[in-house]
């Protein structure tokens, strides 16, 4: 009988929900690869970045599944700031001026040992410099409001508005950074298609 492969997505489902109106979630804390930096989507800080990260993730991946502990690879996720960091504060600044936390979610099991080990055997390999500054990180973000957006990138800010004022209906503000989960990829569906889960922690009100 083949060993199951852990689907993180199907045992947290409740995480990844995708309505379609503003929706209070509940996010436990989670492992995640995560890789930092600065500057605009798909340039070229962005592009080799994403490529450390997921170089690090499958290399971490292939050994713990030859170890029998094998699961499927998250999609990538986001954070994203600008200014204080507090909402999408990215909506008035250029995209050059976007802070961004690129994330990639793991099992429980993986270690800063394996990341330490990934990063070696990539490095042996001759893969880019970038490899070094990914990270493994516990994120926390308890209450959240959740909005699947439906098109292009550059009109999420329709939806963020939506969320924003479903949030201060139930007497509660957006905190912390903008949350980013790609359903799609956006070199396999057309832009009008894209799926993209938008995430935003929130409290109750002060004052």
């Amino acid at each position: 009988m083949p060993a199951q492969i852990l689907d993180l997505y199907r045992t947290h489902r409740s995480e990844y929900s995708m309505p379609k109106v503003p929706k209070i979630v509940r996010v436990r804390a989670a492992r995640y690869l995560t890789i930092t930096g600065r500057g605009e989507p798909g340039g070229d800080v962005f592009t080799a970045a994403l490529g450390a990260l997921y170089g690090v993730t499958y290399t971490i991946r292939m050994s713990q599944k030859r170890l029998g502990q094998d699961y499927k690879v998250c999609k990538l996720e986001g954070l994203w700031w600008s200014g204080d960091g507090e909402g999408d504060s990215r909506l008035v600044a250029p995209p050059s001026n976007w802070n961004w936390k690129l994330l990639i979610r793991v099992p429980d099991f993986v270690t800063p040992e394996h990341v330490n080990e990934a990063k070696a055997t990539l490095k042996e390999k001759g893969r880019d410099p970038e490899v070094r500054e990914v990270e493994l990180e516990e994120i926390a973000e308890g209450t959240c409001v959740q909005m699947l957006h439906l098109g292009p990138y550059a009109k999420e800010g329709e939806t963020l508005a939506a969320m924003k004022q479903f949030a201060e209906q139930k007497g509660l503000e957006m905190h912390g950074k903008h949350h980013e989960i790609y359903v799609s990829d956006p070199s396999r569906v057309d832009e009008d298609k894209l799926k993209t889960i938008l995430r935003m922690p929130v409290r109750r009100t002060v004052g």
